[in-house]
């Protein structure tokens, strides 16, 4: 069987955002398009003593997927991180029930503890989701990590989110903590909009980035 060759000078490599390169129709030459799994940043928010840090677009039926990766998010308070979403009105109020539940190893090396907590769950209703417990005020002590949220703009399913955050928790010595939440708005209107904010004061420092996952 002889082998094709090409000719590389011929090749079209034309970069562009956020796509991939694939052969082209006649299999002579490479152009962009969308594979599956590409992950496409749509927005940032970037924390400066903020109330919350809110996307309030382009949440929509483009991608089944949406992820947001929070870094260095740093509370004003010792606080609880949180999240909440808005199912088409103006408030981010969805209802949703979730579960949530940690992992923790302290720096003197003398405490253990992975449980269920009861008191970040919420069980039809409104409240605010939890992705990370009492993350510490010092200065090198913050949080990071990821929230998927399903096919947000379904009419028929529920939307399924969950989190994964790993936090430097400071109440009475320092922590690692690992934090698991998961849940679903359990509303039929499709979810527009996500608001992530401490449980109390403000956001003091912190970058949350969207992407669309194709």
């Amino acid at each position: 069987m002889a082998l094709s060759k090409v000719d590389f000078n011929n090749i079209n490599v034309t970069p562009a955002a956020s796509k991939a390169l694939k052969w082209n129709a006649s299999a002579n030459g490479f152009e962009t398009g969308d594979i599956g799994g590409n992950m496409v940043l749509l927005s940032t928010q970037t924390a400066s003593s903020s109330a919350n840090l809110t996307f309030a677009s382009g949440i929509d039926s483009t991608y089944k997927e949406y992820q947001f990766h929070f870094t260095d998010i740093h509370p004003a308070n010792n606080e609880d991180f949180t999240v909440n979403f808005r199912d088409g009105s103006t408030a981010y109020d969805a209802t949703k029930t979730t579960t949530f539940f940690h992992a923790q190893h302290n720096e003197a090396g003398n405490y253990t503890n992975f449980a269920y907590q009861t008191g970040s769950d919420v069980a039809q209703g409104t409240g605010v989701a939890t992705i990370a417990r009492k993350i510490g005020t010092g200065n090198d002590e913050s949080c990071a990590g990821i929230l998927h949220l399903f096919d947000p703009a379904n009419t028929t399913f529920v939307k399924h989110f969950f989190s994964r955050a790993f936090a430097y928790q400071n109440i009475s010595a320092q922590y690692n903590s690992d934090n698991f939440g998961a849940g679903y708005c359990n509303v039929t209107a499709a979810i527009d909009g996500v608001q992530f904010a401490m449980a109390s004061g403000n956001i003091d420092a912190g970058v949350i980035k969207m992407y669309g996952i194709l």
